[in-house]
């Protein structure tokens, strides 16, 4: 069983995972050998899910149940009878079987639900090519990388933690952070991957979102889920949170500069400013053009090449302070 972190408010906690007859072992040792990692990965990849396995949760001091879907991956939103304070909340999963009329537990785990302090913005961040270093435009360049580093030999771009971590920290005086939702069509395969890289690395601890779980014949198409189902993942945590303004952080090497605009088009003064990574050459007039239409519509844009504009960028916006 995986229980991915999920997120709430003072009504609704969303408690979400996946349900699995066979996981991947955990790791424990990151070598740089090339054999190890490709290993590694295939695991990542040889799951097995459960499905239509029944859930038991309890979450804010509530029991509720719900059903796995075919590919084993489980979503509940559990109702908040008296609101939870803001910070990392625990919460229990039990799969459960019916014998002979009684219930028996066939798994059960912990996770966690995040319940975000009262900020001045949250963030939204894409993944690949945003911190990650990934080549997403080029499969064969992205396979390379997945099949011969780890969570510990990966990369992120230069500059990129500071300027999170500076707007993690922007504008607090209580010692708390700003929330972070990292949404991605990378697929729940990788979630222990991407947890692990962004702990080692330093990243703002936050909500991971996800796209369904692919088998090993599937590994080629990895990272290449459907975009609409991205936005949508956003417009929920948005709706989530109705008087909280975000910042988005994408890239151009896939549909980061599209989806966004969308965003912007529906949450328009809920925006308060998208960043875009230039990484492939080939799609700058595209982004360009769709973030001159951003700008148009009254949200500042910020389209830079190295993260040391962008970091000067939310200084100069005023967004955060050095």
């Amino acid at each position: 069983m995986k229980i991915y972190r999920g997120f709430g408010n003072g009504k609704t906690l969303i408690v979400h995972g996946s349900m699995l007859r066979r996981s991947a072992l955990p790791r424990t040792k990151y070598r740089t050998s090339i054999w190890l990692n490709l290993l590694g990965l295939i695991r990542l990849f040889l799951v097995r899910p459960y499905p239509h396995a029944t859930m038991r949760i309890q979450a804010g001091g509530q029991t509720i149940y719900t059903q796995a879907d075919l590919d084993g991956y489980f979503r509940a939103e559990v109702p908040v009878v008296e609101p939870l304070p803001s910070g990392w909340h625990v919460v229990q999963v039990q799969c459960v079987a019916q014998e002979s009329g009684e219930e028996t537990v066939v798994a059960e785990g912990k996770g966690a639900i995040l319940i975000p302090h009262q900020a001045g913005f949250a963030c939204i961040s894409d993944i690949d090519d945003t911190f990650l270093v990934s080549h997403s435009a080029t499969l064969l360049k992205r396979l390379r990388v997945l099949l011969t580093r780890n969570a510990h030999t990966r990369q992120p771009f230069e500059g990129v933690v500071a300027h999170y971590k500076l707007l993690a920290e922007a504008n607090r005086t209580d010692g708390q952070t700003n929330p972070f939702f990292y949404v991605s069509s990378s697929e729940w395969n990788l979630y222990d991957y991407i947890v692990e890289f962004s702990k080692k690395n330093g990243l703002p601890e936050g909500v991971y979102l996800l796209s369904p779980l692919k088998q090993l014949a599937e590994v080629l198409k990895t990272g290449q889920g459907k975009h609409m189902t991205k936005f949508m993942r956003i417009v929920r945590i948005l709706e989530a949170y109705p008087e909280q303004r975000f910042i988005l952080l994408g890239d151009d090497t896939q549909e980061d500069p599209t989806i966004y605009e969308s965003v912007v088009r529906h949450f328009q003064a809920r925006i308060r400013c998208v960043y875009i990574r230039q990484v492939y050459h080939k799609n700058q007039p595209k982004t360009r053009e769709i973030l001159s239409h951003v700008e148009a519509m009254g949200v500042p844009c910020c389209y830079f090449a190295h993260s040391a504009e962008a970091r000067q960028h939310s200084v100069e916006s005023g967004l955060t302070t050095l």
